[in-house]
């Protein structure tokens, strides 16, 4: 789909002001106004990210109680049983707890949900494991604030609830528990409202202060990103120092998934990319197609043997789903060019029997930057459904499932993404009313995706210290993406060929410089290129990581022909 190019104007004299104070030029000053940071005391906090500067933990609603709890129970060495969600947020933060509590010296057990099986969310099997087990304590992580039933029943037995969750609290209230900790409750007085589950995990270890909390931040890194919160805040503070923890992990689990994966972080150093396209698809192959208790055994194992047969058993579990989500979504844009009228469906919603549930989610999210209107893929299953949602940037898919609550059996998420499960007879009436719902909000003209672009800048602007102020603002990811730039009526000066699966390479010119201009993705841009003598680009920049004789590659985000 065609992309509107929204091309940032300058406010000169607030450029000017900006790049006095910091001793910089005029675009790294127009770069950092684009993202909000107008003063040299923005500016520093925002690339200020040391560990000192995370919020005091005992700010959070029920972190003092929390605490309190856990110490109890350390100290009568009670036991401890912890249900998890089966991604890499969830993964991770079991991993992080488990870990802490056990060295601590508490006998803990964990349950994890199947996705086919299961769905997502506590269930009654975790109060009976937990019963089993006899713990006195059940922590529920990235999970349970919807979780009325089941708290009610674990308070029955004489267990006493913890939950630990980013979701959206349902309106009606919470849970009953002896402390919540989810920065986005009631009366929070939290000052940073997006951490991801394993992030609040950190933050209950820190209140803790039982040891080196630091230990475990690579695995806040990676179920940090991987849950694809904003890279803001503390968020970008457990990401900034996770990376480099995550470089040189002593975690024999992880380090041999990154060998099997063909990461070598000796020759090149782990980004934000290497989790989201790497890491995190492999960690959520096994809950996708099989059981997370893979990925969960991998990250807690120091064993070398069991390491690598884990390793690549998520190697196998990530090729078997990449071929299960090619077919799902195959079907599902034959049934969305078959099916979809764009002139009254604002919202994409597909059903079909036996869709895997576990790359519904991705399905709907490739049908997202396809279309550029909200999804929401359902597997049906005998008479019943379970579905992903993913939005756009302008529409709140959780609030607006909340409004289709009479026809949801379970639901729960975020602004950008949710899960659900329905009755087979209430699709139609639930795709009706989410669709009246987006027709007040979503005007056509908010439908069209928009590419945000930083500054028009000519080539020979492009340099080595351009690319060193740019990577003062990383890691990038959710709310803190990379710089965008557009370079205009350029040459193209060579034969633009296809790499990889669907990739477009190529060289371009002002007269003045000339770079390679790659496009991961855009391979559909063949035809025009090859056909101009000319063209506008749309580019990140970075380095060829195959020739390290090309210091620096423009990395296309999109191409058109001059105007």
């Amino acid at each position: 789909m065609q992309k509107t190019w929204k091309i940032k104007e300058p406010d000169i004299s607030l450029k000017s002001r900006l790049a006095g104070d910091l001793s910089t030029n005029g675009l790294f000053a127009q770069i950092l106004i684009n993202r909000g940071l107008t003063d040299k005391m923005s500016v520093e906090s925002f690339l200020r990210v040391g560990l000192c500067d995370l919020c005091d933990p005992f700010l959070m609603a029920g972190m003092k109680a929390a605490v309190g709890r856990l110490k109890s129970a350390i100290a009568g060495k009670e036991k401890i049983f912890i249900a998890t969600d089966f991604d890499v947020d969830g993964v991770t933060s079991c991993t992080i707890l488990e870990s802490e509590l056990r060295r601590l010296g508490l006998p803990v057990a964990h349950y994890l949900p199947h996705r086919v099986r299961d769905g997502y969310g506590l269930n009654s099997e975790a109060v009976e494991e937990a019963v089993s087990f006899d713990a006195s304590v059940f922590i529920a992580l990235d999970c349970g604030i919807t979780a009325f039933d089941e708290a009610k029943a674990l308070k029955e037995k004489g267990i006493d609830v913890m939950i630990v969750d980013h979701h959206e609290p349902p309106a009606e209230g919470l849970p009953p528990a002896v402390a919540i900790l989810n920065p986005k409750q009631p009366h929070c007085r939290y000052p940073f409202k997006d951490l991801a589950s394993v992030g609040l995990v950190y933050k209950l270890i820190q209140a803790l202060s039982s040891g080196d909390e630091r230990e475990y931040l690579d695995l806040v890194a990676l179920g940090t990103v991987a849950d694809v919160v904003p890279l803001l805040g503390e968020n970008r503070i457990f990401v900034k120092h996770g990376l480099d923890t995550l470089n040189n992990t002593k975690r024999r689990g992880l380090s041999t998934l990154m060998e099997v994966a063909g990461l070598n972080v000796k020759e090149k150093k782990l980004s934000t990319h290497s989790i989201s396209f790497v890491l995190a698809p492999r960690l959520n192959a096994s809950g996708r197609i099989d059981s997370a208790h893979v990925s969960l055994d991998l990250l807690l194992t120091q064993d070398s043997r069991e390491a690598q047969r884990l390793a690549q058993s998520l190697n196998g579990h990530n090729r078997m789903r990449q071929k299960i989500e090619e077919k799902v979504f195959q079907e599902a844009m034959d049934m969305v060019e078959r099916d979809v009228d764009f002139d009254e469906d604002f919202i994409i919603v597909l059903s079909h029997e036996d869709w895997h549930p576990g790359v519904v989610g991705i399905v709907a999210s490739r049908i997202v930057d396809r279309y550029y209107r909200p999804a929401v893929i359902i597997s049906l299953q005998d008479e019943i459904g379970r579905g992903s949602a993913r939005s756009v940037h302008n529409f709140h898919i959780y609030e607006a499932l909340a409004q289709c609550e009479a026809f949801l059996k379970e639901y729960g998420g975020h602004k950008y993404a949710a899960g659900l499960s329905i009755d087979r007879r209430h699709i139609g009436e639930f795709k009706a009313l989410l669709n009246d719902i987006a027709k007040k909000s979503l005007g056509k003209e908010r439908l069209a995706p928009v590419l945000d672009i930083d500054a028009q800048i000519p080539l020979s602007l492009i340099n080595r210290e351009l690319l060193r102020q740019i990577d003062l603002l990383s890691p990038y990811g959710e709310a803190n993406r990379r710089p965008v730039f557009a370079s205009l009526n350029l040459l193209v000066k060579s034969k633009p060929v296809l790499v990889g699966r669907n990739s477009i390479k190529f060289w371009v010119s002002d007269g003045e410089a000339t770079f390679e201009a790659i496009g991961f993705g855009l391979g559909d841009f063949l035809g025009l290129v090859s056909a101009s003598p000319r063209v506008d680009a749309a580019y990140c920049l970075g380095w060829d990581e195959w020739n390290p004789h090309t210091p620096v590659q423009l990395e296309l985000k999109d191409i058109r022909p001059p105007r």
